[in-house]
């Protein structure tokens, strides 16, 4: 999924996105809400809902990987990417586990992304 793609999908799903800044921002929260669902399919032992919304963190991971822009972010762009791969290992080991343990550990370097990036974002507007 390229970025333009991630845009017109969320178009298309009536959501108003002012920048491609609020476009990570959203990318952020569906992990969390992703990785959140896939946490009660575990509890609730749904295997097939469990891969399903997994694959949908996984993706999102995938897409902000290939979004990266090494030129233009230097050192950041090599240590995000190393980042965002890592996660994807720890969400493959939950599906191959059944493993909330690294769940936990997805949702939390995520929710502490999406802090670092709104703070980034609000600094740069003001």
């Amino acid at each position: 999924m390229t970025a333009a793609r991630a845009y017109s999908t969320y178009s298309q799903n009536n959501v108003q996105i002012e920048s491609p800044e609020k476009l990570i921002e959203m990318l952020y929260e569906g992990i969390l809400r992703f990785c959140s669902q896939a946490k009660k399919a575990i509890e609730n032992n749904d295997i097939e809902k469990r891969v399903y919304w997994i694959n949908r963190a996984i993706a999102i991971f995938s897409e902000l990987i290939v979004s990266l822009d090494p030129d233009r972010g230097g050192e950041i762009a090599y240590y995000l990417e190393g980042l965002y791969a890592q996660q994807i290992k720890f969400l493959n080991e939950c599906n191959i586990n059944n493993d909330v343990k690294s769940l936990e550990i997805v949702m939390n370097v995520t929710k502490e992304l999406l802090e670092a990036w709104r703070e980034e974002i609000s600094h740069e507007m003001a």
